[in-house]
């Protein structure tokens, strides 16, 4: 037998005092790693690279508390349990972020040179990674630190320059001359998904082009009115008998002093404009296409720096798209080529890094022919290799794969995987190697490496595998081995085109497996008004500042309990309250507990009593319902359950139910004392171990200070489901005990009786319900809780001496299976609270007459939305209710 002695938690809840060294003890106890033997199936996931570009922003800290409490549920589970982090070197912001360092600097990259440019880039990088690092541990990730990855490391390098190649080998690579979007601001093209097209307000320009043959015009529309001075035809559509006649002829180029022709194609729209439309196949994509049919001369007037170049009139050279807008309007006016314009608005593309508006622009570019691996990612998930969570995003990555185009890898910046292949200035032939080379294959003459990079999602999509060891297909490395493919991927909806469809592709052209199972798309973090968080808006929320103000724990537990699939987040700071409060809350409960242990003594084998088998039944169930809410991916009901458990079962009804015990008096008192000690101490352990991987910090502080406990909290065993354990008589009779409780409870709050004044209460209970003598042996539990000084149970039933009779002025209360009749006339005056509810009835009659008034109204009844419509029908039916109660409480006091 064990004496214990008072166990002092500190007064106030201080996650400061406690976080961040707990954490350490974790890392430095190697908690983080996988344990285990080799052969057990381990839970691995790998976290979502951040960009080394930036700090953890708010929807990070939803992606990294998603994943850590999914890995902590399984570390506890007993399964070899990998969280692999790392960072991703974000061509494009990382180079943007280096240019304007240098910009302040008054240099430029050109001045400096390539290799001092990428000098500078690493500096940022590693700069940001260690803020990045640190503020990962500040919130909690339970990461492998020790398996760490970059995505320009040497082993990830490595693997991409195999992948490169081996596209290349397998005929699925290729470089040409293609339409690209081309951003000015970062001098580089982008992939289609990179764009970010926004509703912009612009105008539609008709304008007229003069027949050659000196018989009129031909007037048409267009938003670019700029870039006819790349035009190469007009087209019309070959069934528009309008134009039936002109298909064939010739007009002249406004501007540019050229002839070129009518031509019919099904793609013109003849509702749109005039019937008529410009082509200019090297600035618009669609015309681009028409350009091929028809065998159109294509004219890029464009430089990479967003200005017109050389193919253009003199007096148009050098300027901005803007600026030969202007020029170009004044010019058609006032040689009579402009007719009118129309406000419009419409769809404009920008840049994803610095919302530049992108350009249509002819390039020569590498591109990755992606159907034969989409229509291997699509027979994966038609097979069931991969399950999305929730399941809707299935049909998003279905129509992506069923409508993809080649992807465009490569970049014309100078900080990444640079492209590895060289160009023979002597036989022109191009040689792409897993090795660097001097001289060209071919003929030995002298090469030149393409300086172009690939896109940062080129190694991105690896990164499942690649962190692994994986650099080719000969890879064989143990983590590959044991952890490949990965259990689970959590990330947002916003880059399932980027990186979540990228990613499948790669692991089943490289490994011959999908990288996952399970994916799990959440939710975006919005602020209150519904806006997407985000710096340039400044409504976006600090992690760190939140996990400083409030705890890791309120944070990630908020986070879980607000992402219910499927939905986005609102937030504010105020929004971190709820979880505060809870983790006070664990916080008070378990300082109580402890303070009381002086002198007590832990049992073996204690016995238990009906309130003891009543909360391990909760207990277990909780658990159940836990349990099964991680494997699903349902982490709001994982967290709503947990707190449901905690809040309400153990502390407000266990807890204080065992209050009882610790105040026994007599010869027997200490033997009850030590009993419901030990068994408190083993429920709250095993709730901590329950809330641990919702709310790690304050469960593994407490832990440590429970006598009965043993090691760290993170790898001790989550609680399991045991049918031994449940126990549904016992639950249904606590429910029973419950109700009775609440209902005077409810009835002392709306009666405002004070604390302090203890009322007499006679319950009835219907015949042989089976809840008379739980009732009976209870009796002292209700008293206790519901603040009851006399109780009486009805003798014809319960065997109590009070009998059936109605105490003078008591308020009856009815619930399922019970009567109960509460006496407060020497707890209140009864007068007043007479006046009281009569004044609250006056008002709520009059609301009810309003609410009948409204939901009479026909137009009302049409016009407005369904979900107000039902909101005023439940208020309806509430106030009525209360009508009804409080007529009822008026009633019973005027009884005599």
């Amino acid at each position: 037998m064990k004496t214990m002695k008072k166990m002092e938690l500190e007064k106030a809840y201080n996650p400061k005092k406690f976080e961040e060294r707990i954490y350490e003890r974790w890392k430095e106890a190697g908690c983080f790693q996988p344990r285990g033997e080799s052969g057990e199936k381990p839970y691995v996931m790998v976290i979502p690279p951040p960009n080394v570009t930036g700090v953890l922003h708010m929807g990070h800290g939803l992606d990294h508390t998603l994943q850590d409490s999914m890995i902590r549920f399984h570390r506890m589970r007993g399964e070899p349990t990998l969280w692999l982090p790392g960072t991703d070197h974000a061509g494009i912001a990382t180079q943007n972020v280096v240019e304007k360092r240098l910009k302040k600097q008054g240099k430029s990259r050109r001045e400096i040179g390539r290799e001092a440019f990428v000098e500078e880039a690493w500096k940022v990088k590693a700069e940001h990674h260690a803020v990045i690092s640190r503020q990962m541990a500040r919130i909690g990730d339970s990461v492998d630190w020790s398996r760490e990855r970059f995505t320009m490391d040497e082993g990830l390098s490595r693997a991409v320059r195999e992948v490169f190649v081996a596209l290349y080998e397998r005929d699925l690579l290729y470089k040409g001359n293609y339409l690209v979007n081309w951003c000015a601001g970062c001098g580089t093209a982008l992939a289609d998904d990179e764009v970010e097209h926004e509703d912009t307000p612009g105008a539609l320009y008709y304008l007229r082009y003069p027949r050659t043959d000196g018989s009129g015009f031909l007037e048409l529309a267009t938003t670019r009115p700029e870039t006819l001075l790349g035009d190469t035809a007009v087209a019309v559509h070959p069934d528009d008998a309008r134009y039936a006649a002109h298909i064939g002829e010739t007009v002249s180029l406004p501007l540019a002093e050229r002839a070129i022709p009518v031509i019919a194609d099904e793609y013109v729209d003849r509702a749109f404009g005039t019937g008529v439309v410009k082509i200019t196949p090297a600035h618009d994509p669609n015309d681009w296409e028409v350009g091929k049919r028809h065998g159109l001369p294509v004219i890029n007037i464009l430089t990479p720096e967003g200005r017109l170049n050389a193919e253009v009139p003199e007096k148009y050279r050098g300027l901005t798209v803007k600026e030969a807008r202007a020029l170009a309007l004044r010019d058609l006016k006032e040689n009579g080529f402009f007719v009118k314009e129309e406000a419009v608005t419409h769809a404009v593309g920008h840049c994803y890094r610095c919302h530049t508006v992108i350009e249509p622009f002819l390039s020569e570019q590498w591109f990755v022919r992606m159907k034969p691996l989409a229509d291997k990612a699509l027979a994966a998930w038609e097979r069931g290799d991969i399950a999305f969570h929730p399941k809707r995003w299935e049909n998003t990555y279905k129509h992506w794969l069923l409508n993809i185009k080649d992807w465009c890898i490569s970049r014309q910046l100078w900080w990444g995987h640079r492209i590895p292949a060289w160009y023979c200035q002597t036989c022109g032939k191009t040689t792409v190697s897993r090795e660097d080379i001097a001289v060209c294959p071919h003929c030995g003459g002298e090469v030149e490496r393409d300086p172009d990079v690939l896109d940062t999602w080129f190694s991105s999509w690896l990164w499942p595998f690649s962190t692994l060891g994986w650099e080719n297909a000969a890879c064989d490395t143990e983590d590959f081995r044991r952890f490949y493919p990965t259990s689970a991927l959590v990330t947002g909806y916003d880059i399932i085109f980027f990186w979540v469809s990228r990613m499948i592709m790669a692991g089943l052209e490289f490994t011959g497996a999908a990288p996952f199972r399970d994916i799990f798309i959440h939710g975006l973090v919005r602020d209150k008004q519904g806006r997407k968080m985000s710096k340039s808006a400044g409504n976006g929320l600090d992690p760190v500042e939140l996990v400083d103000e409030f705890g890791a724990d309120a944070v990630k537990f908020t986070l879980a309990f607000l992402c219910a699939q499927g939905q986005d987040i609102p937030l504010d700071k105020e929004t971190f309250k709820l979880g505060s409060k809870f983790a006070n809350k664990i916080w008070n409960a378990s300082r109580y507990i402890l303070m009381n242990l002086e002198g007590r003594n832990l049992v073996e084998n204690p016995t238990l009593l009906p309130i003891d088998t009543w909360i391990y039944s909760r207990l277990n169930n909780t658990a159940k319902t836990v349990s099964a809410a991680f494997l699903s991916y349902r982490y709001n009901d994982a967290a709503s359950a947990a707190y449901e458990y905690f809040w309400n079962d153990f502390c407000d009804w266990y807890v204080e139910a065992t209050k009882l015990s610790f105040r026994a008096a007599g010869g027997a008192a200490d033997e009850e004392k030590d009993r419901a000690a030990t068994v408190l101490l083993d429920a709250l352990a095993e709730s901590l171990r329950l809330l641990h991987p919702l709310l790690p910090f304050v469960t593994e502080e407490i832990y440590g200070f429970l006598p009965n406990a043993g090691g760290l909290l993170i790898t001790a065993p989550y609680p399991e489901y045991d049918e031994k354990r449940n126990a549904p008589e016992t639950e249904a009779q606590f429910a029973f005990l419950q109700d009775i409780i609440r209902s005077i409870r409810t009835l002392r709050s709306e009666c405002a009786v004070p604390s302090e004044k203890k009322v007499t209460a006679l319950i009835k209970v219907a015949e042989r319900s089976g809840f008379e003598k739980s009732l009976a042996e209870h009796a002292d539990l209700i008293k206790a809780l519901a603040n009851v000084g006399e109780l009486a149970i009805d003798a014809a039933l319960a065997g109590a001496e009070a009998g059936g009779k109605r105490p003078k002025q008591a308020i009856g209360l009815a619930g399922t299976g019970f009567e109960a009749f509460v006496h407060i006339a020497g707890a209140v005056d009864l007068d007043f609270l007479k006046r009281k509810f009569s004044k609250e009835r006056d008002k709520d009659t009059q609301f009810i007459a309003s609410l009948q008034t409204k939901l009479s109204n026909e137009d009302f009844l049409q016009r407005a939305p369904p979900e107000l419509i039902a909101g005023e029908r439940r208020k309806l039916e509430e106030t009525l209710k209360r009508v009804d109660k409080i007529t009822s409480y008026i009633r019973d006091m005027e009884a005599q």
